[in-house]
């Protein structure tokens, strides 16, 4: 039997998005080698209208990462360095006043992109970090009472070191909710670093990077992404694994309703970068990691048995039932 126009329809733009996923995928890929897992899981969150911390050591690509994938897109960029010194309005913009018409003129600040590229941003005070609250929950800012708008695709791209070391604050709980997923980036294997040092020794790669893919082209596939389907089973499976986080002994605080949401959002882009317009289990296993991790708050017997809360949702995903789905 032949497919009906709908079922052609949405293959067809099943197959624009992975297409155009992988040509963001790719782009990136030229100039990060080595990563694959790392950059499927940063084009995941692009697609999921999240946003993404990078937490490592310096000196492994974190801030690279971020500029490719800003770069692979033709949309505006902004890179924000935090440091001890910045202001709020800083990143936001600022009211002001114009001698020549008599009023106040707002002048707005980095944060105005599609894509913001925060570079160490636990180098800058909690005051100056909550600036960016607002923005990457609800897409506005609000500055001297008026509020304006975000355009989309947002996504802040913000990289930390850890908080071991020096000159660096910790997130607070309420900004950490607020990313979508982290990840680190970690050493790249010898065959890479080789390749690496032939490649970027002689040029520098980002320089030649060329958008691969118009903002347009990004809302699209956001747009395709809502559609992909979540059967309830699924969504319960989501909710169970969020709530036995809770439950959980070693944390003393589990993850949030937020963070449910962000899971399912993200599962709903793992699974169309997949090739399925709907949602499996194994999207949520894969994705609960690096979702729900940096979210939980380890209990003080769990810290002192060095048991990391990457651990404890690797437990959850063991004990929680899995459903049937067929």
């Amino acid at each position: 039997m032949a497919a009906t126009p709908d079922v052609t329809d949405a293959e067809t733009r099943l197959e624009t998005l992975v297409d155009t996923a992988n040509r963001i995928r790719d782009a990136i890929e030229s100039v990060i080698e080595g990563k694959s897992d790392v950059i499927r899981l940063t084009v995941t969150v692009l697609l999921a209208e999240g946003h993404l911390l990078i937490e490592d050591v310096p000196g492994v690509g974190k801030t690279m990462l971020a500029k490719a994938l800003a770069r692979s897109i033709d949309c505006p960029v902004r890179r924000v360095q935090f440091t001890p010194d910045l202001l709020p309005s800083d990143i936001t913009g600022v009211s002001a006043y114009n001698q020549q018409t008599g009023d106040f003129e707002f002048k707005p600040g980095p944060v105005f992109a599609n894509i913001v590229v925060g570079d160490e941003i636990n180098r800058a005070s909690p005051k100056t970090q909550s600036a960016l609250l607002e923005c990457m929950e609800e897409r506005q800012v609000t500055v001297d009472g008026e509020t304006y708008r975000l355009e989309s695709p947002f996504m802040v791209i913000a990289t930390q070191n850890p908080i071991e070391m020096e000159g660096t604050y910790a997130l607070p709980e309420a900004q950490r909710d607020r990313f979508t997923a982290k990840i680190a980036m970690g050493y790249p294997e010898p065959a890479a670093e080789l390749e690496m040092l032939d490649v970027h020794g002689a040029s520098q790669p980002l320089d030649k990077l060329e958008p691969v893919a118009t903002t347009a082209e990004v809302r699209a596939l956001i747009e395709a992404i809502r559609a992909v389907y979540v059967s309830q089973p699924v969504k319960k499976y989501a909710i169970d694994i969020v709530a036995a986080t809770r439950q959980s002994p070693d944390l003393l605080l589990g993850a949030s309703p937020r963070a449910t949401l962000h899971l399912v959002r993200s599962a709903r882009a793992h699974a169309a970068l997949s090739g399925r317009d709907y949602v499996i289990p194994d999207d949520l296993q894969d994705l609960a990691g690096p979702v729900l991790a940096h979210r939980l708050l380890p209990s003080m017997e769990a810290l002192g048995q060095q048991r990391r809360p990457e651990q404890v949702i690797d437990e959850v995903i063991r004990r929680v039932p899995v459903p049937d789905v067929k």
